[in-house]
């Protein structure tokens, strides 16, 4: 590796705390300008050492690419069972909720195996044969174009359906949270039909392990302004947690 002067030991040394650097802040603590920072992180990424992203720079490659849901099944395990039974404590008898599609939401339909009356709209072919486990829940199953790899609908026949329901709470999982960008996840056609399922529920409730933070997918779902609650695991650093807040999203960590 060529020879690195003491500022940039300095910036990766504040990349490794934090995860994520700012050139604003950057330019205040060397006390120099935001060309010379920004010609700081563009030499650190060509050898490697981060990701540039608009206003600074990430420990981590900040976009999500899309995986195959067989693929998704075994990643995070623990930190989403943790994050779904969190999610069950705001489930009431006798609400009517929309489970999206997603891994995340396979293992939230399996907590609910014994609960009582529930009407579940979902977008998901696993969620719903999960469901049909339990006598107790009524499940609508949205209809139209089979995205085989996340064994979900999408489409405008599905769109089209959901506008005719009403719904207390939405779950949703998400391939990305930023605070500028927002919600948002890698296929564009799911991005659309969630845009929907927000329209149609009184609250927005998103289930995304800490991986998740700071990343964008290609489709934007929604500003921040639009959920009310994040359930996710103790990876989350107190600053992603104060900025969340700040917009007005409860943090539930688990």
């Amino acid at each position: 590796m060529e020879k690195l002067i003491p500022r940039h030991d300095e910036i990766l040394k504040e990349l490794d705390e934090k995860g994520h650097v700012l050139v604003q802040d950057l330019c205040e603590k060397f006390n120099v300008s935001s060309v010379t920072v920004r010609k700081d992180l563009n030499y650190l990424e060509s050898l490697g050492l981060l990701f540039r992203n608009h206003g600074g720079a990430s420990k981590h490659v900040r976009y999500a690419y899309e995986r195959n849901v067989n693929e998704k099944e075994n990643i995070n395990v623990e930190a989403k069972q943790g994050i779904v039974k969190a999610a069950v404590e705001l489930i009431q008898e006798n609400d009517c909720i929309i489970l999206a599609s997603g891994t995340t939401m396979h293992y939230l339909a399996r907590m609910l195996g014994n609960f009582g009356r529930l009407t579940v709209l979902t977008s998901s072919l696993r969620v719903a044969l999960e469901l049909c486990n339990n006598p107790e829940i009524n499940i609508i199953q949205l209809g139209g174009e089979v995205r085989k790899s996340s064994t979900s609908i999408v489409g405008s026949i599905s769109e089209g359906i959901l506008k005719q329901f009403s719904c207390n709470k939405l779950f949703l999982g998400v391939d990305g949270i930023d605070l500028d960008f927002g919600i948002s996840t890698s296929n564009a056609a799911e991005a659309h039909l969630n845009q929907v399922m927000i329209d149609c529920a009184d609250q927005v409730i998103i289930l995304a392990d800490s991986t998740k933070l700071n990343k964008k997918g290609f489709g934007k779902i929604a500003s921040l302004d639009k959920v009310d609650y994040l359930i996710t695991d103790d990876g989350i650093s107190a600053e992603d947690k104060a900025g969340l807040e700040e917009v007005g999203v409860t943090v539930i960590i688990k």
